[in-house]
């Protein structure tokens, strides 16, 4: 089996990593904070101590990381991933970055005689927990077939897209879709209260037609019960929907939609939101409306 290295165990890495471990893959770990690192240690994986010494040890690395700056510093910076991987060895970003940076990857490991994908995921942490996560890939097909049985590990929904930077780009299109259509049940729901109407039962009413969709009956409820914990934050769908705006304005292209979603986030994000999960954009929408909204009684 391929040595892997897993660098990120943050709130999707870690399960996505101990999926791999309890496969029997070889996994050596690294995280910026101690904790998740020595968990992994505990279950059987080997510690890292830098991008470079994970991947002197790994056929695969692996990153799961918060954004385009950290990825580039991790694989392409001193002491990165590039630097320690052997000529043959493949570098998987799961990471949601700019696809731009996708592809200099992909370049960067051409000139090292390796290879790279990119395959971020949607599902959120339950689906990382579950190992049915969607994994969107980038890059070349024979990298993609050789990383297959990786992935298994850790997704159901496994999607060869094209070239590099083409699962970022699938990335880019799933958060328009889960970020518009968040503001849409949001607005649905404070309509209904505006109107005196039980919003409950108009999220019951739309669930059974045309309407009806995972956003409406998880997020739509989470509104209702006013459970705000994160299964996914405000502050990282910002981010990417700044990844969207970002490769939009490169290809000269206008999403009005994502912007105005976007502009409510950032208030969400302003008001000291930005760790709440991203279903807490109704409240900025209740705000704008004056609607006041108050969780069930028990």
């Amino acid at each position: 089996m391929d040595r892997i290295g897993f660098i990120g165990l943050g709130i999707m890495g870690k399960p996505m990593a101990l999926h791999l471990l309890r496969a029997g893959y070889p996994l050596v770990v690294l995280n910026r904070s101690p904790g998740p690192q020595i968990e992994l240690v505990s279950a059987g994986a080997t510690a890292g101590a830098s991008p470079k010494h994970v991947a002197k040890q790994s056929d695969v690395v692996i990153t799961m990381l918060p954004d385009s700056p950290d990825v580039e510093q991790v694989i392409l910076g001193k002491e990165g991933v590039l630097e320690g991987l052997v000529p043959g060895g493949l570098v998987i970003d799961m990471s949601t970055v700019l696809p731009s940076l996708a592809r200099r990857i992909a370049d960067a490991a051409r000139q090292k005689e390796c290879t790279a994908l990119d395959a971020p995921v949607s599902g959120g942490q339950v689906g990382a927990e579950n190992a049915t996560l969607s994994i969107m890939v980038g890059g070349t097909a024979a990298a993609f077939e050789r990383a297959k049985p990786i992935f298994q590990c850790m997704g159901k929904n496994i999607v060869y897209i094209g070239e590099s930077g083409a699962g970022q780009v699938a990335k880019a299109a799933n958060q328009i879709v889960v970020g518009v259509t968040i503001a849409a049940v949001s607005e649905a729901l404070v309509l209904a209260a505006k109107a005196g109407v039980d919003p409950a039962r108009v999220r019951e009413a739309l669930l059974g037609g045309f309407a009806q969709s995972r956003i409406l009956d998880l997020h739509g409820n989470r509104m209702l019960q006013r459970n705000f914990q994160p299964g996914f934050k405000t502050k990282l769908h910002r981010k990417d929907m700044g990844i969207v705006l970002n490769t939009a304005r490169e290809l000269g292209l206008a999403l009005p939609v994502s912007e105005a979603v976007t502009e409510l986030m950032n208030d969400l994000t302003a008001s000291g939101g930005g760790d709440l999960d991203h279903s807490a954009l109704v409240t900025v929408l209740e705000k704008l409306g004056n609607v006041e909204t108050k969780a069930p009684s028990a």
